[in-house]
């Protein structure tokens, strides 16, 4: 009987996504998704399935709740619709618009609200139908922030870096600014340009980068053979793809003399919790790979599961800030079994859980439901990921085709002295 993954039962339910919204923009920024439909009350929809502006007018505009006068909602209402200057003000702009406030109210950049359009969009980022330049933004400490441009992206070739903040999105500031905003602003359409004007770290001047947006395909995984039969494996995403690709390669891992394996989730931003939990299982033989806290202290546990193939293979795992979401899953879970040695630098720390609604008149809810912790308990929102053996990157100094972090990893395969 085929081995079934409890996590692929669980996915014909829920289909996890971490969160950043990714910049092709996509931005899952931040944490584990969780898909579902939830439907509103009929009373609320047309025939056609669509927000009735004029069922939601005659509802009841009081409500008893002591402390709230919501009254004063309808009467903003209807001063907007009698006072302001521009008329006709749109009925469905206005209700798309204090929803898009109330979600906004939380302080949360990875809870939104999206009207029909922009969730249109967002499915879309998810399925793979992006174009734009190639970057994942998040917002730290009130701070629009690249998380990580993708290799070979548009924004990686214009010299977009991890940990850079964006403080203008041609010519108008990012202070403040939500990561939906922000994403609508930078994304665009294929040949068009997006000026980012960024500071970095170390660099006195702030700077402006000029990007041409494209249409980008991006593999799940690269694979290649390195010196001493060490197998290298980059992961570009964790999506539908890349347990397939990940299968594949094993075969090959397998069938030769392979002595180690390195595992690359650096400028990994994250993508489906299925697909990390099937990566990290390839290594981790039992118990838990990542639980989730809601709240008042509710937890859920995912454990590993199948045959584990790659469980007797010495493994490092390269990381550094631009990891987030699905990598830091898998980085820690390795990491607290003992499957894996992290190299590399403190990993992003996105480890919020994000529930998914769709409506019937296609506007959608993000809304972050609980925290994923590792095997051992680490809360790794905010904190991250700290590797086993530290090495700061120095993408200033270092020449085109020199990998520190990388050379580091291979050198400790060679290494007679380092206890596995």
């Amino acid at each position: 009987m085929p081995d079934i993954s409890p996590v692929k039962i669980r996915a014909k339910k829920y289909a996890g996504v971490y969160l950043a919204v990714i910049l092709f923009i996509i931005s899952f920024g931040s944490g584990v998704l969780i898909g579902k439909t939830w439907h509103i009350k009929k009373q609320l929809t047309a025939s056609s399935g669509g927000v009735e502006m004029e069922r939601i007018l005659n509802l009841k505009r009081s409500t008893n709740n002591s402390s709230v006068e919501f009254d004063q909602f309808w009467d903003v209402w209807d001063k907007i619709k009698t006072k302001y200057v521009k008329q006709p003000v749109q009925d469905v702009d206005m209700f798309y618009g204090a929803v898009q406030g109330l979600v906004s109210s939380l302080g949360d950049p990875y809870s939104l609200y999206f009207p029909p359009k922009e969730a249109e969009q967002f499915a879309k980022d998810l399925s793979g139908e992006l174009e734009g330049i190639g970057a994942e933004i998040g917002v730290k400490e009130e701070q629009l922030v690249v998380v990580s441009p993708l290799p070979d992206s548009p924004a990686e070739k214009a010299g977009l870096r991890p940990g850079d903040k964006i403080l203008f999105i041609d010519k108008e500031s990012s202070f403040g600014m939500d990561v939906g905003t922000a994403v609508s602003k930078i994304r665009g359409k294929a040949n068009t340009q997006v000026v980012l004007t960024i500071a970095r770290d170390g660099v006195k001047d702030a700077k402006e980068i000029t990007i041409t947006r494209l249409k980008i395909t991006i593999p799940a995984i690269l694979f290649s053979s390195k010196p001493n039969d060490i197998a290298y494996l980059r992961v570009m995403q964790f999506n539908d793809e890349t347990t397939r690709e990940l299968n594949k390669y094993i075969k090959q891992i397998k069938s030769r003399q392979t002595k180690g394996i390195i595992l690359d989730l650096r400028n990994n931003p994250g993508g489906y919790l299925d697909t990390s939990i099937e990566m990290a299982s390839q290594w981790i033989t039992s118990g838990v790979v990542v639980s989730e806290k809601g709240r008042a202290g509710i937890s859920n546990e995912h454990k590993t599961f199948g045959s584990h193939p790659l469980s007797d293979i010495r493994t490092v795992v390269l990381v550094n800030k631009g990891s987030a979401s699905a990598s830091e899953i898998v980085a820690g879970a390795l990491q607290d079994t003992k499957k894996g040695v992290l190299i590399g630098e403190q990993t992003y720390g996105k480890g919020s859980v994000q529930d998914l609604e769709t409506f019937p008149d296609g506007s959608a809810l993000k809304l972050t439901i609980a925290e994923w912790f590792t095997p051992n308990g680490k809360n790794i929102n905010k904190e991250g990921i700290k590797p086993d053996i530290e090495i700061k990157e120095d993408w200033e100094n270092e020449k085109v085709g020199e990998d520190a972090v990388l050379d580091a990893a291979l050198n400790l395969f060679a290494s007679t002295t380092f206890k596995w």
